[in-house]
């Protein structure tokens, strides 16, 4: 049990590091970028009570802007610790253990140290500024108990719990599912909060906003237009900007927002250089806000200023 607890608590807290690494973006903010996990999957994960699948741990590096292959073999070396420890206590060898095919899928999860898990009731909530709504928190169901794998080992019976996700574990988010309200024009322009202080990527690198070229704050557009929009930032650092891009933070793109390319090129910037970043925008036909973030990256896609907040344009999409 120590050698199954250490290794799922040393994973959770690699995946706690990644989300650090990039200013602890919120579970919710997470989940709207994954498309496809809940804010309380993704919270889970960091708890270290159980190891998440495969699939889960995919969304949650996609979602930080990091490469999950990254961690394949950090998370097989867990998923294989899980597993043969769980394996012995049933008395069976780890092909004997039942759903063992689901578990090299990465779709089992052995819970431990977790009573709601073992009992099928509610997870733990996430933190208070990542609770759900009230309506949303009773509907939230836990993991169901799906199989009982029970082994005689002299006069007594050990059983092993294995639990599969369902409701608020690894399934895709109902279709059309929103990770946050909708904006309105009112909230225009919305404040964008500082995240933890964080060193940049490359040492001596740094970032400075100089100006909205084109469309500031809350200007209005027509809606089903393309505009053009430009920011203008400066390399204070010491560090050449070359193969940088601004990667948008709000994916997968609803048919409700405006639209642009994931990934904005920036022309190479020597330190003390400004640059003018440009990109289009096709907003939607439905009037409201339109709020978008980036974050740059280098040329390898890892974000170059976790520290700093997001570059966004947030303009107000009028009816035609």
């Amino acid at each position: 049990m120590r050698a199954q607890a250490e290794a799922i608590e040393d994973f959770a807290a690699a995946l706690r590091e990644l989300r650090e690494s990039v200013g602890n973006p919120p579970f919710r903010e997470m989940s709207g970028r994954s498309g496809a996990i809940s804010h309380t999957t993704l919270h889970e994960a960091t708890k270290g009570n159980r190891l998440p699948s495969w699939g889960t741990t995919a969304e949650f590096v996609k979602a930080c802007g990091a490469d999950p292959e990254e961690f394949r073999e950090r998370w097989e070396a867990a998923n294989r610790a899980v597993r043969s420890v769980s394996a012995g206590r049933a008395g069976a060898p780890r092909g004997d253990l039942a759903a063992g095919s689901a578990a090299e899928s990465g779709a089992v999860h052995v819970a431990i140290g977790s009573p709601e898990a073992a009992s099928g009731g509610d997870p733990a909530p996430p933190p208070p500024e990542e609770s759900a709504a009230p309506a949303e928190r009773s509907r939230l169901r836990g993991p169901a108990i799906a199989a009982l794998a029970a082994a005689v080992v002299g006069v007594g019976t050990v059983i092993v719990l294995v639990a599969i996700d369902r409701g608020s574990g690894d399934g895709a988010k109902p279709a059309g599912s929103k990770a946050k309200a909708a904006l309105s024009p009112a909230d225009c322009p919305v404040q964008q909060t500082n995240p933890p202080p964080a060193p940049p990527t490359h040492k001596g690198d740094a970032a400075a906003f100089i100006a909205d070229i084109t469309l500031p704050d809350c200007t209005r557009v027509a809606g089903g237009k393309t505009v053009t929009k430009v920011w203008r930032l400066k390399n204070v650092g010491k560090v050449p900007w070359e193969g940088y891009s601004l990667r948008r933070l709000d994916v997968p793109q609803q048919a409700d927002q405006c639209q642009t390319i994931s990934d904005v090129p920036i022309d190479d910037t020597r330190p003390g250089k400004m640059v003018d970043i440009r990109t289009q925008i096709t907003t939607p036909r439905k009037p409201g806000l339109c709020y978008v973030r980036f974050k740059m990256v280098d040329a390898s896609g890892k974000v170059a200023f976790p520290g700093n907040r997001p570059v966004n344009f947030q303009v107000i999409v009028e009816g035609r």
